[in-house]
């Protein structure tokens, strides 16, 4: 073998071995109450992403350094908190450390900021989690988050501080994003979405938290309660 068949090999090795890491994530969903029903905010990956190019998914990312930090008060309620700390692995981000990757990944790639901690209900609901499943070219372990648009600082609609990471930033309703290239596990969302605001006001769920765990040899479905 020649030495540049060893390093070919060694790359290929490494970049697999990489893909197969599971990286903590967190996603937000924002959602807009309108006449015509539940809006949300999405955007376009780019066609040369690593991971998902072109679809179109909520804002959100991986989990950084910087993210380790003490919960910020008003952020999360109790039952949320619990059902973070379920079937978690080792080692794992603290709930504070998802609830801020949520937000700063909100700020990159839309521009938008939380506003002021109020005295009413924790502006993080944590909703839906899930595991990439092995094959695939990143793995994460993402926990969607729900932020209602009247929490957001400012005009929800105004994207001009966003970064380029996402394209066509737009509010679009429940229904009809589903006719966009999505991810799968972004329909299954959608619908956990639309069940969720099927009743005003938003309550927690019943039926606890989905979580699509692909962390280990067979697909496993749960419910964090």
């Amino acid at each position: 073998m020649g030495e540049t068949d060893a390093r070919v090999r060694g790359q290929a090795v490494t970049e697999a071995t990489a893909a197969e890491q599971i990286r903590p994530a967190a996603t937000t969903v924002l959602l807009r109450r309108t006449a015509n029903g539940p809006q949300v905010l999405m955007g376009q990956r780019g066609a040369g992403a690593a991971f998902m190019p072109s679809k179109y998914v909520f804002p959100g990312g991986g989990v950084d350094a910087s993210d380790h930090r003490p919960l910020t008060p008003g952020l999360l309620g109790d039952a949320c908190l619990s059902r973070l700390g379920q079937h978690l692995p080792d080692p794992a981000p603290s709930p504070a450390a998802l609830a801020t990757a949520a937000l700063r990944e909100l700020q990159e790639e839309t521009g938008l900021t939380l506003g002021p901690a109020t005295t009413e209900a924790p502006a993080l609901r944590f909703i839906f989690r899930a595991i990439t499943p092995p094959g695939r070219s990143r793995r994460f372990d993402a926990r969607f988050f729900l932020i209602e648009a009247d929490r957001i600082a400012g005009d929800p609609d105004d994207f001009s501080a966003a970064s380029d990471e996402l394209s066509h930033l737009h509010w679009i309703g429940t229904g009809e994003a589903r006719a966009l290239d999505l991810p799968f596990i972004t329909e299954v969302v959608l619908a956990e979405i639309a069940a969720l605001t099927a009743h005003a006001p938003l309550g927690l769920s019943e039926g606890g938290v989905p979580f699509f765990d692909n962390s280990g040899p067979i697909p496993t479905f749960r419910r964090l309660r």
